[in-house]
């Protein structure tokens, strides 16, 4: 019996990952920043504070950061504030399926939790999540299991009753660590062999999820 379906948030509610490289793009036009695709790769599924290490580590502790994420950030409001940021096809018909089943819904984001709140309002999602656990309210990013491991325990149910839908490495690598199971939905990582063993299945799209809990 399913008693709770925990979501990430960006890749997977949002078409968000995509808006995040053009953005950082922009910014390593400007400043002549190299392989920044690849940069923003290895940080999928991470928080702020990972990011910001795996980045200094690959361009140096020189690297001005800090700037550059603030001018991408900066970029990334301007053109996707006020619920312009792109939904993932299907978030609408799977959330209103998992309400009307009584079923327990939450958020496990690494973005912080003021943006996170903000996009789901913004996006007219937020009153569909009956919990809501960010980058900035657990000490160890994913691929640790403690993000989804606190939102279990918000929702009041055991990580084996819960599933999580993912789409990054690290997502479903900490879900698998919480003792959930993992419902891969690819977006801008595909999926591996790891990621095929660490997965309870792999679907193309929420609508495909939709169906899958349906049959369950």
């Amino acid at each position: 019996m399913i008693k709770a379906v925990v979501f990430d948030m960006d890749g997977v509610i949002f078409d968000s990952e995509k808006c995040v490289l053009e953005c950082w793009r922009e910014v390593a036009d400007r400043h002549n920043i190299p392989d920044i695709e690849e940069a923003c790769r290895e940080c999928l599924g991470i928080n702020a504070a990972a990011t910001r290490e795996r980045m200094l580590k690959r361009y140096g502790e020189a690297f001005p950061y800090d700037e550059y994420k603030k001018e991408s950030s900066a970029l990334f409001h301007e053109k996707y504030d006020d619920g312009r940021l792109p939904k993932k096809p299907g978030v609408h018909e799977l959330l209103e399926y998992l309400k009307q089943q009584k079923i327990k819904i939450a958020l496990a984001s690494s973005t912080r939790q003021e943006v996170v709140l903000q996009e789901l309002r913004d996006g007219g999602l937020l009153n569909y999540f009956d919990k809501v656990v960010c980058g900035d309210m657990v000490k160890r990013s994913k691929p640790e299991p403690d993000i989804f491991l606190k939102a279990c325990e918000e929702l009041q149910v055991n990580p084996s009753d819960a599933y999580a839908v993912e789409d990054s490495y690290n997502g479903i690598r900490a879900a698998h660590a919480a003792g959930m199971r993992p419902i891969m939905v690819p977006d801008m990582a595909e999926p591996t062999e790891e990621m095929e063993r660490l997965s309870e299945v792999v679907l193309p799209s929420l609508f495909e999820v939709k169906q899958y809990l349906q049959e369950k």
